[in-house]
């Protein structure tokens, strides 16, 4: 009995010296100059800021999608050109997306209720939305419902894309419901805060990611977009209506430069792929001198192309100084992420209208969205008008797809990621894979997930990889049907 009641004294003794140890380090860590709470404006700058970067950076947009969709190459360090990638190839996408996207939003969901800001709240849906977008777009099946509680599910398991695109729209329009354009001020917004009626903006971006969403699942749920459709009308707020309006982080100077011109700043691994070049050339298009920069020797064309997925030596042997870097405006400190355009607003309303979703007339809005994307960089009117005129842009009632398609993929130049999936949806452009590609005359379809979700997370990974198929570039998506 002794002994026993030794032991007792010393594990309370014990205890209360843990627990002592636990204030104690509370309080050394505690930095008393430093708010313990989170301010909305500067979390809602800190997150639009990383996932802006991740979005628009290296491993996501210029070592893949960009690739993929062949806007851009690779003359150096061609593996990612020629479809050779590790299973930590793209875990920037998936890492940003949910420890400082999604997690941070849902705390500014939660101090804009706190607060009694509805405006915060709207604004953090539509930018998770966005978040989550992104990563079904580009993995499939992820985790969604359980994600957003990251205390309580540390495994979370994966949702369907189908669900995740259905959750999604849910979200928006909750978002459309919060936004109130009478309600109060936000601050931190570096997207439209300093526009005329800001609120209104975010209300029409969140109705045009809608209409994105819609469409991506078109080809599977009809009827579900026509209904998302449909109380799009009703709501009343509209879409993006002009390029003053487009949903864009704008860059300044380092350190806050476009992560394309700080790429550029120090190496020089990237040129404009021969496939768009090519396709500029053929439709006199005006945007060629804007994507492209002249080649730096003197060359019969001015602007040239490099193949996708060159060997090292093959893609060198091209040379570095007779061949075309992206153009000026996209290597600028201050060139914009764009998140939705006026013009691909305009392109998803024609395709509505095609598919028989809306009243409206689809030749028209096709003609539109071409014209408002050569004015969104500074292209005359005259040579607008030309280009319209011109019988190849000319659009095809019998084959909605291939003129949208064609046109839209060369409007979407620089946004890798919306390009890459708008490929896969519409299956226009007909790109040929790369020159040397590893995947069997195959281009891939979507990204493999990280290597830790195999080591963390493995039952919930093992699951989606039996629900969707092989966790391989060439493993269609739900979305991706023909």
């Amino acid at each position: 009995m002794k002994f026993k009641y030794s032991t007792i004294i010393l594990s309370g003794a014990l205890l209360l010296s843990v627990t002592a140890c636990k204030k104690n380090l509370e309080e050394i860590n505690r930095n008393p100059n430093a708010s313990e709470t989170a301010q909305p404006d500067y979390l809602l700058t800190g997150i639009t800021k990383n996932i802006a970067d991740t979005y628009w950076g290296t491993s996501n947009n210029m070592d893949a999608s960009l690739l993929f969709v062949q806007n851009w190459s690779k003359i150096q360090y061609t593996d990612p050109d020629r479809y050779i990638y590790t299973n930590t190839s793209f875990q920037d996408l998936w890492n940003t997306a949910y420890t400082k996207g999604v997690i941070n939003l849902n705390q500014l969901i939660k101090l804009a209720d706190e607060q009694s800001n509805p405006n915060y709240k709207g604004v953090a849906l539509v930018l998770r939305s966005w978040v989550f977008s992104l990563l079904t777009d580009a993995y499939g099946d992820v985790p969604y419902t359980q994600a957003t509680n990251i205390k309580e599910y540390l495994t979370p398991a994966y949702d369907k894309q189908k669900d995740v695109y259905f959750a999604l729209l849910e979200d928006l329009k909750s978002a459309q419901a919060s936004l109130n354009t009478s309600g109060p001020a936000i601050g931190g917004d570096i997207i439209y805060g300093g526009k005329a009626n800001p609120i209104g903006l975010w209300k029409k971006f969140a109705n045009s990611l809608r209409l994105r969403i819609a469409l991506r699942i078109a080809d599977r749920e009809p009827e579900k977009s026509k209904q998302v459709l449909a109380e799009i009308q009703a709501e009343g707020s509209g879409y993006i209506s002009d390029n003053s309006e487009i949903a864009q982080l704008v860059y300044s100077t380092s350190p806050n430069q476009n992560p394309i011109s700080n790429l550029f700043d120090t190496r020089d691994d990237y040129r404009i792929s021969k496939t768009i070049v090519d396709k500029l050339f053929e439709l006199n298009d005006p945007r060629l001198p804007i994507y492209a920069s002249p080649t730096k020797d003197a060359t019969p064309k001015t602007y040239v192309g490099l193949p996708n997925g060159l060997l090292v030596g093959d893609a060198s042997a091209y040379g570095f100084t007779k061949t075309s870097k992206p153009g000026t405006y996209f290597l600028a400190p201050n060139a914009p992420a764009v998140i939705i355009s006026y013009a691909e607003v305009l392109f998803d309303r024609a395709e509505a209208a095609a598919r028989g979703f809306t009243a409206e007339d689809a030749a028209d809005l096709y003609k539109q969205a071409i014209a408002a994307s050569l004015k969104q960089y500074g292209i005359t009117d005259a040579a607008v008008n030309t280009y319209l005129a011109s019988p190849a842009v000319q659009y095809d009632p019998s084959n909605y797809k291939k003129s949208i398609g064609d046109q839209k993929w060369i409007a979407l130049f620089g946004q890798g990621l919306e390009a890459f999936a708008e490929w896969r949806r519409l299956d226009y452009p007909q790109l040929q894979p790369a020159v040397a590609g590893t995947l069997g005359g195959k281009i891939p379809v979507r990204f493999i997930y990280p290597g830790t979700e195999q080591s963390l997370n493995g039952a919930s990974y093992n699951a989606a990889v039996a629900s969707q198929g092989a966790d391989a570039l060439t493993t269609k998506l739900w979305f991706d049907v023909n």
